[in-house]
């Protein structure tokens, strides 16, 4: 019993691997720009990582289902989502995946008219736990936004995972507003080696 449940954690790490490199050779071949960009905080970079022409496209979403669901399932999560638009693939990936979860999506700001939601999509039980969504993290903010809107709305965080991370100390400040775990499927330093301001 013990030797066939240690055969399928093997199993379960080893596809996990293949996913991720697979989502990684993706990153590198579609999302990576070079040249000067304004960042989502408004800072300027040399380079920029649009992971969803990445995502997007059918090897890239594949692998990046398999990571979404299994990190999902791993936290025992029962609803995907985070601020539109970069969590809005992310969290559909993981129902094409295969998690039980519902996806939702976390508004910029609350719609003036229909139902007046923030948080859109099937309705959230008290019970539910979320697991947020990001494509790119850099400082956080918008992340960090997310998380306030879900606890706003009275429902518990059981975890965050970003697609990637900038490295920038995004995910150190969004764990600690989370006050739960943290984790980039990839790096800056994995998608883009070279990167000037290493």
């Amino acid at each position: 019993m013990d030797t066939e449940r240690a055969a399928r954690g093997r199993v379960a790490v080893d596809t996990e691997t293949a996913a991720r490199e697979r989502l990684l050779a993706e990153l590198r071949e579609h999302a990576l720009v070079i040249g000067t960009v304004v960042l989502t905080s408004g800072r300027t970079a040399e380079y920029l990582v649009d992971a969803k022409r990445a995502i997007l496209r059918r090897a890239g979403f594949q692998a990046l289902s398999e990571l979404v669901a299994g990190q999902a399932r791993q936290w025992g999560a029962t609803a995907v989502g985070g601020m539109t638009m970069g969590a809005d693939p992310i969290a559909c990936a993981a129902l094409a995946g295969g998690a039980d979860v519902k996806a939702f999506f976390v508004r910029k700001e609350v719609k003036a008219h229909g139902l007046a939601r923030r948080i859109e999509g099937p309705l959230l039980a008290p019970g539910d736990r979320c697991m947020l969504v990001e494509d790119v993290v850099t400082t956080g903010g918008s992340t960090i936004r997310a998380v306030e809107a879900v606890r706003d709305e009275g429902h518990q965080v059981c975890g965050v995972l970003a697609i990637c991370d900038r490295l920038a100390g995004g995910g150190e400040a969004i764990a600690r507003a989370a006050g739960a775990p943290y984790r980039a499927l990839t790096t800056i330093d994995e998608v883009y080696p070279q990167r000037p301001d290493r």
